[in-house]
């Protein structure tokens, strides 16, 4: 008898995301593979997460990944979310100047940008259902999801604190796969 649909893309997402991870080297002399890996996975986190409810005006409302500050990816994330959905929510491209509280952004990639530090445009979004994703090019600056490049290739740390601390679930599944883990402590409030 075959799984129920759901129940197989259960299944399937993590070993299609291990595969990713593992078939893309981006070596850091080829900074085009390396951001047309990142912007791959930029959307593909989406599906590991769990919004809060209401965060959606309606089940096909549009899914906002925006990028703050410099757009590092040249092109590439344009094509990689090109006809791309989460769930059956359409996954809609912004450009941003500046991040700010109600920027309604439910991926934030935020990079180097002249009109707001990383830092701030952090804080902007503290608190609010959005996933934020930053690269080692910014230092010790880091979102949720932080990129770095371990061996040639990208790999990620997870802050699982500030994923509660903006009402975000993250799947076991993608936490397994982080290089490193922030968690609150056993018998601690995140």
């Amino acid at each position: 008898m075959p799984f129920p649909r759901a129940h197989t893309t259960r299944l399937v997402r993590p070993i299609v995301l291990a595969v990713l991870f593992a078939a893309f080297p981006a070596h850091t002399a080829d900074r085009s593979l390396e951001y047309a890996v990142k912007a791959t996975f930029l959307y593909k986190f989406a599906t590991f997460v769990e919004w809060p409810r209401g965060t959606f005006e309606r089940e096909t409302s549009p899914f906002e990944l925006c990028v703050v500050g410099a757009d590092p990816f040249g092109g590439r994330i344009q094509q990689a979310v090109s006809g791309q959905s989460v769930g059956r929510h359409p996954i809609v491209l912004r450009q941003l100047v500046k991040a700010e509280p109600q920027s309604n952004c439910h991926v934030l990639f935020v990079s180097r940008s002249a009109s707001q530090p990383a830092a701030e445009a952090l804080r902007a979004v503290s608190g609010t259902p959005t996933l934020t994703v930053t690269d080692s090019a910014l230092g010790g600056t880091a979102g949720i999801i932080h990129f770095v490049i371990v061996d040639g290739r990208v790999s990620f740390d997870i802050d699982n604190v500030a994923a509660a601390r903006n009402q975000l679930v993250i799947s076991s599944k993608l936490l397994e796969l982080a290089r490193r883990v922030n968690a609150a402590q056993p018998g601690t409030a995140p």
